[in-house]
């Protein structure tokens, strides 16, 4: 029997609405009865879009057309990590670290129970820099000659979203969703000692459904999350959630689309921020933090002319949307422990820009 998908109906409705279990009408599975304090009483009035059906919405897998980051990473599921990977432990007391599957399902336990009334969509789980092993009974094997059983693997680094497609918002034609997600690296533990606490980079922002570059802002990420335990790690990561300002991030990302650079300002961006490496630190005190590299620079020279999205105007003018998208575009070859660092470092820098654009003689450097 071929299955039918229920076409969904939408109406716009209050931010209150999007986030009260009471009035938001899209199914979740396995939701709890928590109502999200994320959308402040001065902008109850604004409107976003949810889906309104009749019907339970099934989760539908869904191909990935972009991923969020590129570099070396490799798609992986869930199912994986779970039962294809062994864990990691320190070594000195052999105590485990918090799996890379541990903390997905955290997140997804915190993200569940602050929406459960709207759409979660799976993670989307990208790995890289895989580790090798065997089992000590094949110890004095060739490697050639090693069975799958004989083989054990995992992942030094990860990174994951998981989307809320039910709330979103549209900047400059673009329409965002809001994503949560993380990164755990395991080359920033000391996997040789005793058992300490541990690092997690965790982010709740929106993802640009164009091009699935992310959106992050200072108040919903943490970068140096550390903890010694799944029920600590659950409290951090719901207490972000909870105190994350959407309605601010949005007003500030929509800010950017009031002011533009010309041909020339942008080429004296791309410029100075092939020099801004070479800088030495005593100059670098009073100028904006860049994190990007000259490759992620070339990149968005080239993008500046070719994206299909974020490209100049016919008159060579490009506004400050476009510019933050161009760098969140060069992120995604980023290596995956720097990956949401960068993103943050992206909106900052593209914020830092309204000031000489405004007529202040604060942070000229870029365009000067």
């Amino acid at each position: 029997m071929e299955m039918q998908l229920i076409q969904p109906t939408i109406k716009p409705v209050t931010w209150q609405e999007a986030f009260d279990p009471q009035k938001s009408t899209t199914i979740i599975e396995n939701h709890l009865p928590v109502r999200s304090p994320l959308i402040s009483e001065k902008h109850l009035n604004q409107e976003v879009m949810v889906i309104e059906t009749s019907k339970p919405i099934e989760r539908i897998k869904k191909p990935i057309s972009s991923p969020f980051i590129l570099a070396n990473t490799e798609e992986a599921t869930l199912q994986h990590l779970k039962t294809d990977c062994i864990i990691p432990v320190f070594s000195k007391d052999n105590e485990k670290t918090i799996a890379h599957q541990e903390f997905i399902e955290v997140v997804m336990n915190a993200v569940n129970k602050v929406f459960q009334r709207q759409t979660i969509n799976s993670p989307e789980i990208r790995v890289s820099h895989q580790i090798k092993g065997r089992i000590p009974e094949a110890i004095h094997k060739n490697a050639k000659d090693l069975l799958e059983h004989e083989k054990t693997i995992y992942y030094e680094r990860m990174a994951f979203i998981i989307k809320v497609p039910t709330i979103r918002d549209t900047i400059n034609g673009n329409e965002l969703s809001l994503t949560i997600g993380g990164v755990r690296s395991y080359n920033q533990e000391n996997l040789y000692s005793k058992k300490t606490l541990e690092k997690f980079r965790f982010f709740i922002g929106f993802q640009n459904r164009v091009c699935c570059n992310l959106c992050v802002s200072t108040d919903g990420f943490l970068a140096d999350l550390r903890v010694s335990n799944t029920n600590d790690l659950y409290q951090k990561v719901l207490q972000t959630i909870e105190s994350y300002k959407a309605e601010q991030h949005l007003l500030q990302m929509k800010e950017l689309t009031n002011y533009s650079l010309t041909e020339h300002q942008f080429a004296q961006l791309i410029g100075k921020s092939r020099l801004y490496q070479h800088l030495p630190k005593k100059e670098k005190e009073n100028i904006p933090p860049l994190a990007f590299n000259d490759s992620h620079i070339n990149l968005m020279a080239k993008d500046y002319y070719e994206d299909a999205n974020f490209s100049r105007e016919e008159n060579g003018d490009i506004n400050l949307w476009k510019v933050y998208n161009l760098f969140t575009q060069a992120n995604k070859s980023s290596y995956i422990d720097s990956f949401l660092d960068r993103n943050l470092n992206a909106f900052e820098f593209s914020r830092t820009l309204l000031k000489p654009l405004n007529g202040s003689d604060n942070y000229h450097w870029f365009l000067s």
